[in-house]
């Protein structure tokens, strides 16, 4: 499967302004700066498609990318950036909070963790979340191309262990650079898509 027609449909920071739900949708969650928009690019092969950024915390908003009329991949703000102030973390939760629970066409929620770092207090706490909305645990580890080999493993492991996963859990190295894990990524989402349409 290769994304042809990819588009950004809409930004929004209020339910109001989501597009209608006619499709399935594809949540990205994950730290500020983690690399959604880059893995939006890396599978969409589109290298400036996404806007990413340098800093931190910039993306305020929820982007919804159609691809091909067939599904939507929904990037949503990045949470546990210290450097906002506490109104702007509340309103960035109560944003991803206020999509993931209301939005009913949101078939999955892929969950981004940097390869590099165990996963924090808050990566936690969003695993634990999706889990409780009982959607399937996949995580994606990005940034694979910043280890060196020998740490690879160790990391995976770290990362595995501290979000309690299990044989039915998915783990995905990642890297948009070197795009390592591209072609898991895509077939976890055709898996997602064809594991709903049969529901």
């Amino acid at each position: 499967m290769e994304f042809v027609d990819v588009k950004l449909l809409t930004t929004a920071v209020r339910q109001e302004q989501y597009p209608d739900e006619a499709l399935p949708e594809i949540a990205l969650v994950g730290r500020s700066n983690v690399g959604k928009s880059s893995l939006v690019n890396c599978i969409s092969n589109r290298k400036n498609f996404a806007r990413t950024s340098s800093t931190p915390g910039k993306t305020a908003t929820i982007n919804f990318y159609e691809i091909g009329k067939r599904f939507r991949l929904v990037d949503l703000p990045g949470y546990g950036y210290a450097k906002v102030s506490k109104v702007e973390k509340e309103k960035w939760g109560e944003m991803i909070e206020g999509y993931l629970s209301t939005r009913k066409n949101l078939v999955q929620v892929i969950q981004l963790v940097d390869a590099r770092h165990k996963p924090t207090a808050d990566d936690k706490m969003m695993f634990d979340w999706i889990k409780s909305y009982n959607f399937e645990p996949l995580v994606v580890a990005t940034k694979l191309d910043k280890l060196k080999k020998s740490q690879v493993e160790a990391n995976l492991t770290a990362i595995y262990e501290e979000l309690e996963l299990n044989e039915e859990s998915v783990l995905i190295p990642f890297s948009s650079e070197t795009r390592v894990g591209r072609d898991e990524v895509m077939e976890l989402i055709e898996y997602v898509l064809t594991d709903e349409k049969n529901d």
